[in-house]
């Protein structure tokens, strides 16, 4: 109905458009006798582009309106406007939205268009390869795509596996160095993981020694043969003169590592045989001649291969490190050179219990007779202290825990709260502890007598 209604109105337009070209006060050659005649084709085609410059000056004029630009009756721009409204290249560089929305811009991100991937949810069939097609090659329909790892080079072995081996000594878990050795292309450069983790165990600590001869041991069964082993120990020996620069005892270390490869059957038990009467480099006879002697050792006299390195840091029981800080006071007490005791505390590996060391220093100077022990040991501390070994926190809980167990060890020394008093002002006039610390030590419960009238009793104060 709208449609039908909308052409007649068109059309109607066009003929008033046609009258009103001829005047007010002509006759109209449309009609005759009252009736509707068709009117000329010429003359309905003027009409139709006269209403169409028509509709186009209402559009402009009312777009440009806000800018301020007006259009006279003769369809001419009176200013701001230098391409007429009717041409088409003012439309054609009009890039503004038809809709009034939009500021004419290109699109962000590509924009994709609508319906070019198809409907949602449509599901493509597999494309059939044109076997007429000239670029067709029939041996690439049998082929098999992997990717391929190429062989590490000596520098590119050197950044990638040292820090592999660095972090095996902070988490010591084998199976995480063996999944990461398994994805690398070693190539000719097995033999190389074992010389490179002994060089870096050999400036390390005995705990990591110990942890560098399990990871042989594991690798040895999964990643390395004993083959890889044994070269890499053959480099290990002639590479002993450059080793012993930087570390002095490496023959005696490299010995006690064949000593354990040996027992640990990652070596031929004929390795060390193997080079007798014929090894030139002194370094490489000590290194040979040390692991011979505990081989020995280790089948006469029972000495446990196993443990050569010993256990380290904080796998060890409490009770056995309890034991080694009272042996190293000990020592200490009898040496008097406070350097040596830092160094055994270092090698102890285990910076999270050195409140123990502070707590049976002091306990020893609560339990000793004479000034010289409270002395030595107050240096001790001062001297740990000043060289960050001992650190803040371990020195508070130290001091803390002596403080804890102080009625405990009095009943023990009766004297023991005036040493502590003593101990910890002079700790505190040494920098050793702040003022809090000093404040909170335990005060000695007081005599007093009360009056009269009791007896001459005495009573016991808790301050």
């Amino acid at each position: 109905y709208w449609v039908e209604y909308r052409k007649t109105t068109v059309a109607d337009d066009l003929f008033l458009f046609a009258d009103e070209e001829k005047g007010p006060g002509r006759t109209t050659d449309n009609e005759i006798n009252g009736n509707w005649i068709s009117a000329p084709t010429s003359s309905i085609h003027e009409a139709r582009l006269k209403a169409k410059a028509k509709r186009r000056l209402r559009k402009n004029s009312s777009r440009d309106s806000g800018r301020g630009d007006s259009l006279s009756d003769s369809s001419d721009p009176v200013r701001g406007s230098s391409v007429p409204p009717s041409s088409p290249r003012g439309k054609l560089l009009d890039r503004k939205s038809r809709l009034g929305k939009g500021r004419g811009l290109p699109k962000k991100g590509g924009g994709r268009r609508k319906g070019v991937w198809g409907s949602p949810g449509e599901v493509y069939d597999l494309e059939e390869v044109d076997v007429q097609d000239p670029n067709y090659d029939e041996d690439q329909e049998n082929c098999v795509y992997e990717t391929v790892v190429l062989p590490l080079g000596e520098d590119e072995f050197d950044r990638t596996v040292t820090p592999i081996v660095q972090e095996y000594f902070e988490h010591g878990d084998t199976n995480e160095v063996a999944e990461l050795l398994r994805e690398l292309n070693l190539g000719s450069m097995h033999s190389e993981v074992p010389m490179l983790a002994i060089s870096l165990a050999l400036e390390g600590k005995a705990s990591q020694r110990e942890l560098t001869s399990l990871l042989l041991s594991d690798l040895c069964r999964r990643v390395l043969t004993r083959s890889d082993v044994e070269s890499s120990f053959d480099k290990l020996l002639k590479a002993l003169p450059d080793l012993v620069l930087d570390t002095p005892g490496a023959p005696q270390l490299v010995g006690q590592f064949i000593a354990r490869a040996v027992a640990d059957q990652i070596l031929s038990s004929s390795y060390i045989e193997s080079y007798k009467g014929r090894v030139d480099c002194e370094h490489a006879r000590a290194a040979l001649d040390r692991a011979a002697i505990l081989l020995k050792m280790n089948q006469g006299s029972g000495l446990r291969i196993d443990n050569l390195w010993g256990t380290g840091g904080g796998q060890r029981p409490v009770i056995q490190l309890i034991k080694e800080v009272n042996l190293l006071l000990k020592e200490y007490l009898l040496s008097g050179d406070p350097v040596e005791a830092e160094r055994c505390l270092r090698d102890l590996e285990v910076p999270h219990f050195h409140h123990e060391f502070v707590y049976e220093a002091i306990v020893m100077v609560l339990e000793s007779k004479g000034d010289r022990t409270l002395q030595i040991v107050l240096q001790l501390l001062k001297y740990l202290c000043m060289s960050t070994v001992i650190t803040v926190d371990q020195m508070r809980r130290g001091y803390e825990r002596v403080y804890m167990d102080i009625a405990e060890i009095n009943i023990d020394v009766p004297s023991a709260y005036s040493i502590l008093e003593q101990f910890v002002d002079s700790s505190f006039s040494a920098g050793i502890i702040n003022r809090n610390l000093r404040d909170a030590c335990p005060c000695r419960g007081r005599k007093r007598l009360v009056s009269e009238g009791d007896g001459g009793r005495l009573k016991l104060e808790i301050c």
